[in-house]
C-alpha cells in the first residue's frame, strides 16, 4: 500500500513532534547515546527580521537540547542553486537570534544543521558528511557551528548508524516499511507514525496536492524548455523559460494555499487566525495574505 513519503515536508515536521523520534534521530545522526539526551523541546521555526530589508528565515524543524544546543533539521527534495549558502545563511540567522541590545557573546549557543538531501551533494560515495570550522590540519576552531548533510540517493555501506533512518526517509510502501528490521526504538516509532498518518485523510490530501503541484511544475517546465527549442532562439528559451516557470509556481502555491486556508476553516479558526497562519507557514505579505483568505471564503459562501 502507498503511504505518505517522509520526504514530504509537512510528514517530517509530524514524525519530529514525537520525542522518542526526535531523541533516537538525534542521537544516530550526532553519534551520542539517547540516554545522554534528557529533553528537547520543538520551537518556534519562523527567524524574526531584525530590519526591513532582511530576509526572512523560516526552517522545517528547529529543536532545542536541555544543553540549549540549538539544531534545525530540513530536507530539501530538490537540487536548489546555492544551496550551501543558504544554509549557512539560516544556521548563521539561528545562532545570533538571542543577541540581543546589551547582551555579551557568552549568551551564543552552539548550533547545528542537519540536512536531509534527496539529491547528490557531490561525487564522494559518504552520504553522512560532517563539516565543522577547522584549521587546514583539521584542529577544531569552535564547536559553535556544525553541519551534517545526509544524502538518501546514495548508495547505503550498511555500517553506518543513520542508515535505517535513509530508509524510512526512501520508503513508499507500507510493505517497504515493514522490511526495516531493527531495534531502534526511534526509527520502530517513526515507521508507526508513517503508517498512522497514511491513514488520515487531511494529510493524505495534502500529500496529494503537493504531489500534484510537483508534477505540474515539472510539466510546465518541459513545454516551456520545448517551446523555447523549437523557437531555436536562445534569448527567446531563456525568458520564456523564466516565465513559465514564475507563473507556474505562483499558480500551485496558490492551489496549496487554498487548501491550507480551506482545512483551517474546517477546524473552526478565525479570519485572523488563518491570516496570521498564512504569513508565518508561507512567508506571504499581510494584504495578499488577506486577498486570498478573502477570495476563498467568497468562494465558500457562492457555493453555500
Amino acid at each position: 500500500m502507498k503511504i505518505v513519503s517522509p520526504k514530504y515536508d509537512y510528514c517530517m515536521k509530524e514524525l519530529f513532534r514525537n520525542e522518542v523520534v526526535r531523541r533516537h534521530f538525534l542521537s544516530d545522526v550526532l553519534d551520542i547515546p539517547p540516554e545522554t539526551i534528557r529533553s528537547s523541546r520543538l520551537l518556534n521555526t519562523f527567524l524574526w527580521k531584525r530590519y526591513r530589508n532582511q530576509k526572512l528565515g523560516i526552517l522545517d524543524v528547529l529543536i532545542e537540547l536541555n544543553d540549549d544546543t540549538k539544531i534545525n533539521i530540513e530536507i530539501q527534495v530538490k537540487v536548489s542553486a546555492d544551496w550551501d549558502k543558504r544554509q549557512i545563511f539560516y544556521l548563521s540567522k539561528l545562532y545570533t537570534a538571542d543577541l540581543h541590545m546589551g547582551n555579551d557573546y557568552t549568551c551564543l549557543r552552539p548550533c547545528i544543521g542537519i540536512s536531509i538531501l534527496d539529491f547528490n551533494l557531490n561525487g564522494r560515495p559518504e552520504y553522512h558528511s560532517i563539516y565543522r570550522l577547522t584549521d587546514a590540519e583539521g584542529n577544531l576552531f569552535s564547536n559553535m557551528f556544525e553541519i551534517h548533510t545526509i544524502e538518501l540517493k546514495k548508495k547505503l555501506a550498511g555500517q553506518n548508524r543513520v542508515d535505517d533512518w535513509i530508509r524510512l526517509f526512501n520508503a513508499e510502501t507500507e510493505e517497504y516499511l515493514d522490511m526495516i528490521k531493527t531495534k531502534n526504538a526511534g526509527i520502530c516509532e517513526a515507521v508507526r507514525e508513517v503508517k498512522l498518518m497514511s491513514l488520515g485523510k487531511r494529510l493524505r490530501a495534502h500529500y496529494e496536492a503537493y504531489l500534484k503541484d510537483m508534477r505540474d511544475q515539472a510539466a510546465r517546465e518541459k513545454y516551456v524548455r520545448q517551446e523555447a527549442m523549437e523557437n531555436g532562439f536562445n534569448k527567446g528559451m531563456e525568458k520564456g523559460l523564466e516565465e513559465g516557470i514564475e507563473k507556474g509556481i505562483e499558480k500551485g502555491k496558490e492551489e496549496c494555499i487554498g487548501i491550507f486556508i480551506l482545512d483551517n476553516m474546517e477546524e473552526g479558526k478565525s479570519k485572523v487566525q488563518i491570516i496570521k497562519k498564512l504569513i508565518i507557514r508561507f512567508n506571504l505579505p499581510e494584504k495578499d495574505a488577506e486577498r486570498l483568505m478573502d477570495k476563498y471564503m467568497n468562494n465558500v459562501n457562492s457555493t453555500r
